[in-house]
């Protein structure tokens, strides 16, 4: 995730257990990012940003060629005790130029980072740089509507169009984890990916997969009835 280091370093661990079973991960956003991507066997596939690396898991699973970078340290560590010391995994940061070569993935995954950079022009510059013509950029990101409820709820009505930071606290194994997300309305987000080269194939508002009803029966509905994230699929020019 592409945040400062300090920060995810501090709860690398805390995360990573979070994040195998969580309803935003493990039922929601996960499956949703792997549905879009479709069968991916032999696909060279960028996980950009990749965490501790469960979707680098599941997309290697599934027959792709996989490679990952991520800005912590720390959750690189929890990918390589999960992924092996021999997988491709580099310290590097969205907002700076990339270590890959140009035209060298047929897949970018973008999972839930982007909504954490103030400026998307570098970092859309950079992964439309290492994606070969064709190929695609599979983002999701918070979504503008949902970020919008919330700050409802807690104070008076925002600007939906106003582009802004706010940090929040997640509480996970007990730890308090905090996070720094930059809003933006939707048409600023489309204009970001064109504007880049990209043409957008799809967005898609996900329902969490039907299984996370038994799991968590109380929040599944909220989940299900008003999403939290928005998913892009864009093919580079």
């Amino acid at each position: 995730m592409a945040q400062e280091t300090s920060e995810y370093d501090g709860f690398a661990e805390a995360y990573t257990v979070e994040n195998e079973t969580s309803l935003m991960n493990a039922y929601y956003e996960r499956p949703a990012t792997l549905a879009l991507a479709g069968d991916v066997t032999g696909r060279r596939i960028l996980d950009a940003g990749c965490g501790s690396g469960p979707l680098f898991a599941a997309l290697r699973d599934r027959g792709a060629v996989v490679s990952g970078f991520d800005q912590s340290a720390a959750m690189l560590d929890q990918a390589r005790k999960r992924l092996g010391d021999d997988t491709d995994l580099r310290v590097a940061d969205l907002a700076d130029p990339l270590p890959f070569p140009d035209d060298v993935f047929d897949d970018v995954m973008a999972s839930l980072v982007l909504h954490y950079l103030e400026d998307w022009t570098p970092t859309l510059a950079e992964l439309r740089r290492v994606l070969r013509p064709g190929g695609r950029l599979i983002a999701s990101v918070n979504h503008p509507m949902m970020i919008n409820l919330t700050h409802r709820q807690e104070g008076p009505r925002p600007d939906y169009f106003e582009r802004y930071t706010w940090t929040d606290t997640f509480v996970m194994r007990g730890q308090a984890c905090r996070m720094t997300f930059c809003n933006r309305p939707l048409h600023a987000m489309t204009d970001a990916f064109t504007e880049a080269g990209f043409r957008i194939a799809v967005i898609h508002e996900p329902h969490p997969v039907p299984e996370a009803r038994e799991v968590y029966p109380d929040d599944f509905p909220i989940l299900d009835t008003f999403p939290s994230f928005l998913f892009f699929v864009l093919e580079a020019g």
